[in-house]
Parts: structure tokens; C-alpha cells; sequence
């Protein structure tokens, strides 16, 4: 949020969240991303138990259907503005049938994975990429998040022929001051987020 608020009229959305009851990733990323009313969408799924969201719908008695969510934001987000959010990784169910990835492919947004830096990442973030380009998922890079590992990055660049767009450290405290400096200057030197915001 902090890196392209001045470039385009931005919104946040977080469709699924699991263990609500201990986490709110929705009023997390509103404070460390400074944000107004008008840049958070809070509507969506809400589950308690701190598990994949299949198994947090089924233990509160329902099931997650994707249209419905597209519906609950008047048929589905404008690709120029929206920043959603996923709950686990691509491949995490969130029915009987679908996976987040699903999801992905009905909002028709372009991803930027966000990957660990450490031992395992190369694995983790390779089969991301390979299951998104297998759906066709529109893939708009990897951000990095942990103690810099240069021959990690290096690695996934390489085997992923996905360019890395920036590498979060530890930020101790993690303010919205902190988040907003290192965004500004690290996330997305190039300017290459820019050609997904239009």
C-alpha cells in the first residue's frame, strides 16, 4: 500500500480468513499500511479455527463458494486497484473441489508470491510458480521475506524465470514508519508493479 498509494487509488481485500479469533490480517495490513477507510475492504469469509480454510468452513458448518465472494464486491475487483490477499498457499483447499488457486483464477489478477528466504524456499517457491502458470495464473513476480539469501534469490530467479521484486527483512519494531521506508525504497526498484496498476 505504502509503495503505490500515490500511483493509483489501491484497496485491500482479504476474501478468507481463518483463526479470527487470534489473528485479523484485514486490521494488521490497515495499520502497518497506514490506511483510510476507503482503501480496506473488510467484507468477506471469517472462520475461527486457525486452520486451512476447508476445514475451518467445515468445522463452523458451511462451505466456501467463490462466486458469492466475487458478488459480496459487486462481481469482482477491477484488476487496476485491488490488492488481494490469499489465505495459505495456492494449492491450500478452501472446498470439496477447489483451492485457492481457483479463487485466483476468477479474480483474474495478476500474483506476486510472497516466498521465505530460508532453507526450502526454492522448492516451495518453484512449485508455486508451476502451479499458477499451469492455470494460466498472470504471475507478476516473488517478494521475499526473511534474512537475505542471495543464492536463494538467485536460484528462484534463475528456475523460475520470475524476477524478484524485493526482499523484506526482519524489521524490529515492525512499524508503519518501517514498513513505509523500506517499501519506498527496496519494493520494486524498477517500477515493474506499475504496468499491473493501469
Amino acid at each position: 500500500m505504502h509503495r503505490y498509494r500515490a500511483a493509483a487509488p489501491l484497496h485491500y481485500w482479504k476474501p478468507i480468513q481463518t483463526g479470527i479469533e487470534e489473528s485479523d490480517d484485514t486490521s494488521e495490513v490497515a495499520a502497518l499500511g497506514a490506511c483510510d477507510t476507503g482503501e480496506i475492504c473488510r467484507t468477506g469469509i471469517r472462520l475461527p479455527r486457525p486452520v486451512s480454510p476447508h476445514l475451518a468452513a467445515r468445522s463452523s458448518g458451511m462451505t466456501i463458494e467463490i462466486q458469492p465472494l466475487l458478488e459480496s464486491i459487486a462481481g469482482g475487483p477491477d484488476s487496476r486497484t485491488w490488492i488481494v490477499e490469499g489465505a495459505g498457499g495456492a494449492l491450500v483447499p478452501i472446498n470439496p473441489t477447489q483451492t485457492m488457486v481457483d479463487l485466483m483464477v476468477a479474480l483474474d489478477l495478476p500474483v506476486l508470491v510472497a516466498a521465505r528466504t530460508a532453507l526450502g524456499t526454492i522448492n516451495h517457491t518453484l512449485l508455486t510458480l508451476e502451479a499458477l502458470r499451469h492455470r494460466t495464473v498472470r504471475v507478476a513476480g516473488v517478494v521475499m521475506v526473511g534474512d537475505p539469501d542471495a543464492d536463494n534469490k538467485a536460484a528462484i530467479q534463475h528456475y523460475g524465470r520470475v524476477a524478484v521484486l524485493g526482499e523484506l527483512p526482519r524489521l524490529a519494531p515492525l512499524t508503519p514508519a518501517a514498513l513505509q521506508a523500506w517499501s519506498v525504497s527496496e519494493l520494486d526498484r524498477e517500477g515493474q508493479l506499475l504496468t499491473h496498476l493501469r
